[in-house]
């Protein structure tokens, strides 16, 4: 849905209304010219998969040994 901005003004409970139950995108324009969006907000919840769980007693900002570096980075 293209909407211009000063419309959008006075229809912003309705526009967020079909953003919301509809999950359309709106387009705000300025002069014909799109300038903003308004969109439903994405669940940025993270994926359990992704977790990592670290062995007990490692610490990921411990500096490696000399024999930990590969022979090409000493």
């Amino acid at each position: 849905m293209i909407v211009d901005i000063d419309d959008a003004k006075t229809r912003l409970f309705e526009l967020v209304r079909a953003v919301e139950e509809r999950n359309e995108t709106v387009v705000l324009c300025r002069d014909g010219r799109q300038v903003a969006e308004i969109r439903r907000v994405r669940d940025l919840t993270p994926d359990p998969r992704l977790f990592v769980e670290m062995a007990p007693g490692y610490d990921p900002t411990e500096p490696l040994s000399d024999d930990e570096w590969p022979d090409d980075l000493k």
